[in-house]
């Protein structure tokens, strides 16, 4: 059975720089906080649901020191997300993985929801499936997961809208590929998401 990896994309949990919509509710160095808190969850619930590698894709990159007091959990791996847009930075990653041979899911860390179950249920539909997306209910989408590359999954696309799943499942359907859809959930990007942060 092919081999499944979760890569987890994350900035470094610095006031000014993470979770920076939050500012206006929190603070810079409250929204820093919460931001280190959300990776570090997101970590927890990865290595929970016990269905393959565990990889911290960051920015910025390994070598800063940064990530010299990030406490790491074991068998973690620490890997640069590199320039460009999100697009970009996914699309290496998951190009990267998938031709070592393993399947990917593509997460972030702005949702507690997502959890060990709920990554379970996303691996399992790789079994049947080229694809399968967990979207958001802001439009977006919270886990991408893969069995195979296209290009066409990351460029040009306008990230942080509210049309980024509809137009990753268009692009599915221009692919002909068997794709499963999980429910949606709520991420944390706005002073109005925090409520969703006590629902978990």
């Amino acid at each position: 059975m092919k081999l499944l990896r979760i890569v987890i994309f994350a900035k470094a949990a610095l006031p000014g720089f993470a979770k920076t919509r939050l500012i206006p509710a929190l603070g810079a160095h409250g929204a820093a906080e919460l931001a280190r808190r959300l990776v570090a969850d997101a970590l927890v619930r990865a290595l929970a649901a016990r269905v393959g590698p565990v990889e911290l894709c960051v920015t910025p990159d390994t070598a800063d020191p940064v990530w010299q007091t990030f406490a790491l959990p074991r068998g973690v791996q620490l890997t640069d997300q590199g320039e460009g847009d999100l697009g970009a930075r996914m699309a290496r990653a998951a190009r990267r993985v998938l031709e070592g041979g393993e399947s990917v899911l593509l997460i972030g860390t702005d949702c507690p929801a997502l959890d060990a179950l709920r990554l379970q249920q996303a691996a399992a539909a790789l079994k049947h499936a080229d694809a399968t997306l967990v979207p958001a209910f802001d439009g977006g989408y919270v886990l991408l997961g893969l069995n195979k590359f296209h290009p066409s999954l990351f460029s040009s696309m306008a990230w942080s809208t509210n049309d980024v799943a509809a137009e990753t499942l268009l692009r599915f359907n221009k692919l002909n590929w068997r794709v499963s859809t999980q429910p949606a959930l709520h991420d944390i990007d706005e002073p109005e998401d925090l409520k969703w942060l006590a629902a978990v």
